[in-house]
């Protein structure tokens, strides 16, 4: 990891994680199950054509902020895109806003070919005619899939289809992207491969990223800002060398 800026002391989160420019505000957000409550009050921003990293143990709620943000969870507080706020607003309504979701798990369908499934990322679109240039980008993008677009997908290997999630995500054009621990099971050149598209989408399209992940030294070097999740609470937000390079992130998530 390149050296970061002078040490100072993270923010505490509240409201000073608003600022201007941002493309996503969450505010007071709890979110649960039932009768179990997982969220207890977070308050968040990304910055338009930023990358924020969301670190945490297991359990720590990580997957259920974005649930939350997208609306498949029980919610409360505020979530705002794009200076819109659409904590009321159904699931299909925020993906057509410009929300994509990439899934722990991936959410692979099984039974499609690798270019139906990345057809299926579109179906929100009415702009059917650069649906084939937005295809054609996502196959120059992960040149794996193009090897095997006739392969159904539950045939692919953990890897390829951790590409078909993000560029099925990509189809839809999102303008914010949320990515649940994308190196989950995956070998380390597959790894790299995936951080290396994700900083390219960044880099050439400007896509704004909100990344939970494991792998805490691989999310901080893509991203510009991390947050981190404890038992449901924001404990801590900053410029992602600061995060680093506070103590207690240092033993818990990077193993210095």
């Amino acid at each position: 990891m390149s050296p970061g800026p002078p040490a100072r002391r993270p923010r505490e989160p509240g409201a000073g994680s608003r600022r201007p420019g941002s493309l996503l505000e969450v505010a007071g957000l709890t979110a649960g199950y039932g009768a179990a409550e997982v969220l207890h009050g977070i308050d968040l921003a990304v910055a338009e054509g930023g990358a924020t990293a969301v670190l945490g143990a297991n359990g720590a709620g990580k997957t259920t902020l974005l649930r939350a943000i997208t609306g498949a969870v029980r919610r409360g507080g505020r979530v705002t895109f794009a200076g819109t706020d659409v904590t009321s607003r159904r699931t299909d309504q925020i993906a057509r806003l410009g929300i994509g979701h990439v899934p722990q798990g991936r959410g692979t369908l099984r039974t499609l070919s690798v270019r139906d499934n990345l057809l299926a990322g579109a179906l929100l679109r009415r702009d059917r005619g650069a649906v084939r240039t937005d295809l054609d980008e996502c196959l120059e993008l992960f040149p794996r899939l193009g090897q095997r677009l006739d392969a159904s997908g539950g045939n692919l290997s953990g890897g390829e289809q951790q590409m078909l999630a993000i560029a099925r995500a990509l189809m839809a054009r999102p303008r914010l992207l949320l990515l649940d621990e994308p190196s989950l099971g995956l070998a380390p050149r597959v790894t790299a491969e995936v951080f290396a598209a994700l900083a390219g989408l960044r880099r050439e399209r400007g896509l704004t990223l909100l990344l939970v992940e494991q792998n805490a030294r691989l999310a901080l070097d893509l991203v510009d800002d991390a947050a981190v999740v404890e038992a449901g609470r924001l404990t801590l937000t900053g410029p992602a060398a600061e995060v680093a390079g506070d103590d207690a992130v240092r033993r818990a998530y990077l193993g210095v």
